[in-house]
């Protein structure tokens, strides 16, 4: 299918550009998006007819998108997650999470603004992509950690693991690694005993 692009869309087009784009992509994003048109006669004409509104409307969003993205420039937002010992989350970070944080932060934007290709499902230094703007993409740091201690040292590049103080669940699970060490320990000694011989005794005279 054909459509108008209406602004920038990444990997994409300009505004203004006719693109193919795949039937389903176009009528359950660009279209209800108000993102592009149908590329037929009448569209082109109206497209044509408004394309300097456009294009100066276009340019205001995009200053304004420019301050925010300068303001927005460095944050990082931290995320406390539980998390095992292989820093696997008991769950994920996703993009509702982002977004939350970052308006928590004193930036308002909207989930659709986040661009993330999968939830994150590890601890540690993660990069989401905010588009504030079809041409004004800032980066945010999400600093995915156990706790907020946890997440000042992990910015300083320190052993975060190492240091982080243990959470009752990471107690129980070293307790069980431990008392499992110690009864595998108890039976090596015990079949290693076993298959020893016993010392031989003198023969009589």
């Amino acid at each position: 299918m054909q459509v108008i692009l209406l602004e920038r869309i990444e990997k994409l087009g300009q505004m203004g550009e006719v693109v193919n784009v795949k039937p389903g992509y176009a009528r359950n994003f660009l279209l209800p998006q108000k993102k592009a048109l149908r590329a037929t006669k009448e569209n082109l004409h109206q497209f044509e007819a408004q394309k300097q509104q456009l294009e100066a409307e276009n340019l205001e969003q995009r200053k304004e998108a420019e301050t925010v993205a300068k303001k927005m420039h460095g944050l990082s937002v931290i995320l406390v997650r539980q998390a095992s010992e292989s820093d696997q989350l008991y769950g994920s970070v996703s993009i509702r999470d982002i977004a939350t944080a970052i308006s928590e932060a004193g930036f308002t934007i909207q989930r659709k603004q986040v661009l993330l290709d999968h939830p994150l499902k590890t601890l540690g230094l993660h990069t989401a992509r905010i588009a504030l703007h079809p041409e004004v993409i800032v980066d945010v740091t999400v600093n995915v950690s156990r706790s907020e201690e946890e997440a000042k040292l992990r910015v300083q590049g320190k052993d975060a693991k190492a240091s982080a103080p243990l959470t009752p669940e990471m107690a129980a699970q070293k307790a069980e690694e431990f008392f499992e060490e110690s009864v595998l320990e108890e039976l090596a000694a015990e079949e290693t005993a076993a298959e020893t011989p016993a010392e031989e005794k003198p023969a009589e005279s």
